[in-house]
This record gives structure tokens, sequence and C-alpha cells, in this order.
């Protein structure tokens, strides 16, 4: 236990179970739905909207009549006493259960806390999932409730509030961007009707118009609704009418992945609604994982189909592609891309090294930043693919890539298991058209060898055999294999059905380079049933194994527990196959015995030697509280310790990466 002084006074080093530390107060609280709400809230007050954690009280008691209650938290403007009169802006936060209209804690216990407090200006009420926000205006007729869009900053900007400029646009931290698309998206199924993959689609083209409001630079931001339009039909027309003009550019810049006659369907008064919620966020700046985690949850929850989709983890994709170590050069390919998870954290990492190449940080002038851009655009277009036999999906990676690295890349809906003259001959013509060749090129299993890295997770599953015979002769793993006193080796006959995630390892074999690298997530039945040791003959004949990395038993819960791994294999040059076994060499293998959540989807956080939760200090240099002085100067200082994530993954890629630089790989 280490002791401090002020609020900080009972600052703890560990956690028991079921506990939490709060991000204010720094006091040992209960976790509940609840809480991770008001934790969330409280993590925005300071990190987006800059207020000091001295501004802020939890559970402060105000007198209401003769009881005392409690407010979940009480904002006072810097530097006046924490009395209930100067409170001005008040927060109650619920799980999602509850609704605004409940009679007991709905927006009416909030109204009538604020009408407690005299000075009491603003009020929020959220449950996660919606969201309500009040001023509370004195007039000659009594007391009013208008309904802006938010709560204002620290420095109380009310035009800020209602039509945000690129300077004011805040980076989402924690789930409030995951809660925003959580509002928006029930705000649409609940308001239009619309059902949960029609509703994600529409949400889907509004995001795309924040994205390309955001990036048509040097013109004002026209991606807002004020609170006065979003009271009146006419004030809904207007915002509809501006949001649609965005749109127009949308579909002109995308015609991939809009058609021609394609508009938005919402009402007026739902799209207005929608627009006051998102128009805060900068959706370029905030963080990768902020804006990766919120929007694949939502994909996931919407998109989510029959077909063995169980789609990666962030942190597992993240340390496949550390460990592939992809270059600015390399031509990378997911061909059952999903969401497009993989394609975005391998964007990503290239971006850092085109960034250090140029020369470009965060200070550096526009037009270096602009230069950059377009060589990030240059990039996608000319090295990054992916396949998904879903179009939902293929529209969803587009997204993905569109909103984290300004470019979508090469992304095509396509059955990458076909023969390729069962391709669609659209789909034929724009992926020889992406890899500079021509398409009578792609002639069959052996003509497809184009790709430096690819990181992919394919379906499996018993539910999805393949037994078409087309398809099953262009592999080796799609005959039947005998055993000889030399080995297994395939024999003429075709199996009447094969998983596809067997034929998927020789299809990325197929797709590679010969010297290139794939990281793919395979069931361990393959790497363990005796009915399977072809397959691990197979590989290890046409591979180098790098790497064998056995997941938890929970890294695709709560959905599915099947046990998995990942392998990193190096397709061998023919002359390399020709020379059967190569010398022994080393493999590197590791456990993942901690995912960072557990079977029922629940974080888990790392522990001590006594099972208690514990808090390590947060590095300054990463996310710092940044305080402003009189002069306006900025100056950093810590957070408070916070719990962390119970996470093998980044501590694997990082021990893989110490023992790569000793051996010798190529890359």
């Amino acid at each position: 236990m280490v002791f401090g002084a002020g609020k900080m006074a009972q600052l703890v080093a560990t956690l028991p179970d079921g506990k939490i530390c709060d991000f204010i107060d720094r006091k040992v609280r209960n976790d509940t739905p609840e809480e991770y709400v008001r934790q969330n809230i409280e993590r925005r007050l300071v990190l987006e909207l800059g207020y000091l954690p001295e501004q802020i009280e939890v559970e402060y008691p105000i007198k209401q009549g003769s009881k005392t209650v409690r407010v979940d938290l009480a904002i006072f403007r810097e530097g006046v006493q924490h009395e209930q009169e100067n409170i001005w802006i008040i927060i109650e936060c619920k799980r999602d259960s509850i609704q605004p209209s409940a009679s007991k804690d709905g927006e009416g216990q909030l109204k009538s806390y604020m009408s407690a407090c005299d000075n009491s200006e603003w009020g929020m009420w959220t449950n996660g999932k919606q969201k309500r926000v009040f001023r509370r205006i004195k007039t000659e007729e009594g007391v009013v409730f208008e309904e802006p869009n938010d709560i204002p900053s620290k420095d109380g900007n009310i035009d800020e509030v209602d039509r945000p400029n690129r300077k004011a646009l805040k980076n989402a931290v924690g789930d409030n961007l995951l809660f925003s698309f959580k509002i928006c998206h029930d705000h649409i199924y609940v308001t239009d009707g619309l059902q949960k993959q029609p509703a994600f689609f529409e949400l889907l083209k509004v995001i795309f118009c924040k994205i390309h409001d955001e990036r048509n630079l040097p013109n004002p931001l026209e991606f807002y609704a004020t609170a006065k339009e979003k009271k009146t039909n006419d004030g809904r027309l207007t915002v509809f009418n501006r949001i649609s003009k965005i749109f127009e550019a949308v579909k002109h810049q995308y015609p991939a992945i809009f058609d021609a006659n394609d508009s938005i369907k919402l009402q007026p008064r739902s799209l207005a609604y929608i627009i006051g919620e998102l128009q805060r966020y900068s959706f370029l700046s905030t963080n990768i994982d902020v804006k990766g985690k919120a929007y694949e949850e939502l994909v996931g929850a919407n998109l989510r189909g029959d077909r063995g989709e169980f789609f990666t983890p962030r942190n597992v994709q993240k340390m496949t592609i550390q460990m592939l170590a992809p270059k600015v050069t390399d031509r990378i390919l997911d061909q059952s891309c999903g969401t497009g998870g993989f394609l975005v954290i391998a964007m990503n990492e290239v971006i850092k090294l085109l960034e250090q190449q140029a020369g470009v940080t965060g200070r550096s002038d526009a037009w270096m930043r602009e230069a950059l851009n377009s060589r990030i655009r240059e990039t996608a277009k000319e090295n990054f693919f992916g396949i998904d036999i879903n179009p939902d999906l293929v529209k969803a990676t587009k997204m993905n890539m569109v909103m984290n690295n300004d470019g979508s890349g090469n992304i095509f809906r396509q059955d990458s298991l076909l023969h390729p003259h069962q391709w669609e001959g659209e789909f034929k013509e724009q992926f020889a058209k992406a890899l500079g060749i021509n398409s009578v090129d792609l002639r069959n299993e052996n003509s497809l060898g184009y790709f430096d890295v690819i990181a992919t997770n394919p379906p499996f599953g018993s539910k999805l055999p393949i037994k078409d015979e087309e398809t099953l002769k262009q592999y080796q793993l799609g005959h039947v294999w005998r055993e000889t006193e030399q080995g297994w080796e395939p024999t003429e006959q075709l199996l009447t059905s094969a998983p596809p995630e067997i034929l998927f390892i020789e299809r990325c074999w197929q797709l590679l380079k010969p010297g290139g690298r794939m990281g793919i997530v395979l069931p361990d039945a393959i790497l363990g049933a005796p009915g399977l040791m072809y397959v691990r003959q197979w590989m290890i004949k046409h591979c180098r194994i790098v790497a064998s990395i056995d997941l938890h038993p929970d890294t695709f819960q709560p959905r599915n527990g099947t046990q998995t791994s990942v392998l990193i294999l190096q397709k061998k040059t023919e002359d390399e196959i020709n020379r059967g076994m190569m010398p022994d060499y080393e493999i590197f293998m590791a456990q993942v015995k901690a995912i960072g959540h557990d079977k029922r989807g629940n974080t888990t956080y790392r522990r001590n030697e006594e099972g208690e939760e514990i808090l390590v200090p947060t590095n300054p240099e990463s996310i710092p509280l940044i305080e402003r002085t009189a002069t306006g100067e900025g100056v950093a200082r810590p957070l408070p310790p916070q719990k962390v994530e119970d996470d093998d993954t980044e501590f694997v890629a990082k021990e893989f990466i110490e023992w790569k630089q000793q051996v010798v790989l190529g890359w």
C-alpha cells in the first residue's frame, strides 16, 4: 500500500477480485456495469475534454429537499470551492438495462439533481448505449432544459459543442468511440426500424461522410448538426441535405463501395441525432487500437455469419504482424480478410516505416504530412490486398482501411479457394491489373505466387467441407495420401471432401513468392491429430517452419472454443524443395498463457503471486495528462497507475524479434 496526500491519499498497488481503482479519486469500488460506464466517462472528461481530476468529484453528496443523495460525477469550474451551489455539470451513469425513460433512475432523476443545484448548467445521462445531454437555462418564464449535442470541454466553449472546427475535434479514448457507435446503431435500429445489418450499412455511410469531411482541407467542416437544427423538421432537413451532399462526393470517390444511385436512407431526425453524436471526434487521428476495437466489435456484432467466421482478436493480429515484420516494399495479402484487421495493422506498421524514412513527426509541416499521406495511399494501392467470399465483409474491410490509413487497398469479393478459371471475370481482371500483370497469366494454381507476406485466419470447421472436384484437384492436400516407407505421399485419388483450413494452407503457399512468409491461424488438430500427419509432412517439405505459437484456449471465446495456434511459415524455393529435408534448424515455439479475456469475453488483468490485480504506473510519454498554465503552455504529468490487461502476445512478439536477430531467415 502506498500513501500520498489529498485526493490521492489511498493509492493502492493491488486490487482484490471484483474491484476497480477509480480513475479520478483512486478509491476502490465494486466493478459493476454502471462502474464500467462511469470509468470510461471519467477518462473521457480528462483525456478528451481536458478537465483536471481536481475539478471532478465522484459520488458527490447533495441536498435534495430533506434528503441527501449522491450524484455519480459532479464537475466544478477550475478554482472554485467544491460546494453544492458551485456544481457546473452533473453526470449520471447507469447500466445498459436502464432506459432514459425509467421513472426512478432515468433522465428525470438527472433533471431533479440539476434543479437542486442552483448553478448547475449542464447534465448528461448515459447507460453506455444511450445518452441524453441537457443544458439548464433560466428565463423570465422559468427554467427550460435544452438538449445540445454534448457537454462542453473544460474551457466551456458552447460554439464548439454545436459546430466543432478541426482544432476542436477530440481523439477518442477507452471505449467511448465504441459507446458512440453503439448509441448510433441502436438509434437507427429503433428509430428507423431497420434490422441490424441494414442499420450497420447506413451507419457505415455516415462514417464515410465523417472521414471525407475531415479530409476536405482547407474547407471548413460540414459534418455537424446544431442543437437548434435538431429541434425542428426544417433544421433536420437542412442537416440531411448537408450530409447528402457530402455523401455524393463519397460515392464519387469510392465507386467500388457505393453504387451511383445509393443514398442515405435514414430519417432526417435520425440522421441529425447521429451526426450530433459523432461530430466531436476526429476519426483520422484517434488511436488505431481505439478505432479498431470499436469498429471491429461493431462489425462482428452485425455481420458475423455462419461460415466459420470467428474474427481474430486484435492482440493476436498485432503479434502475428509484428512477427512477420512487413517492409515498405512487401506485397501483403489476407485471402480471408474478414473485417480487415490483419491488413489495417500491417498497413500501420508500414506507415511507421514510411514516417521514419520521411522524417515526419506530429510537429511536421502540413505539406510534409500531405506528401506522406500521398505515399501512404500509393503504397496501399500497390501493395495491400484482401479477398473474402462475404460481400458485406469486403465493404467492411474497405471501410476499415479507409478509416485507419487513408487507403482502401485492393479488397475483392471472391472465393479464393476456387481454380483461377472459375474466378469471376471482373475480379480476375481487377486482381491482375492491381498485380500489374495480364489476367491470362493467372492460369492455374502454379501461377499465383505474387505475394511477399500473407497474414490470415481462414474459416475452419466441419460445417464447411470443400467437395468440388475442380477445386480439390488444385491441391496436393485435396488428394488421398498413403503411407510408405519413405513417409506419406499423395495419390491420384481425390478426397470426397476436405476441410477448408487444410486447403487454405496450400493456397497461401501457392500465393507466396519463393522465400515469402505467412502467418496463419489454424486449429490445433492440424498440428497434432494422427490422421493429419500427411498435412504436417507436406508443410515440412514445402515450408520452413519458423514459429509455432500455441494460443490460449479462450482466444476465440465467448463464441468459439476451438484450440488454435499461429504458425509462421516461410515458402521454400524450388531448389530447396527438390533437395529434400533441410538440415536441422531452430523453430521458435511459445505458449500464450494469457490472452487478455476469459471464456465469457470479460477483460482479465495481470495479478501478483497472491492473485490480486496489480496497478502499473502509466508511461507519461505515451499518454500524458496535459495541463495548461496561466501562460497557455502545456505541462505534462503522468496519469494515475492503471490495471493492465493480462496478455502475453506482446511479450511473445518481442521474444520472437530478439530470437530472429540471431537466426538467419532472410527477412
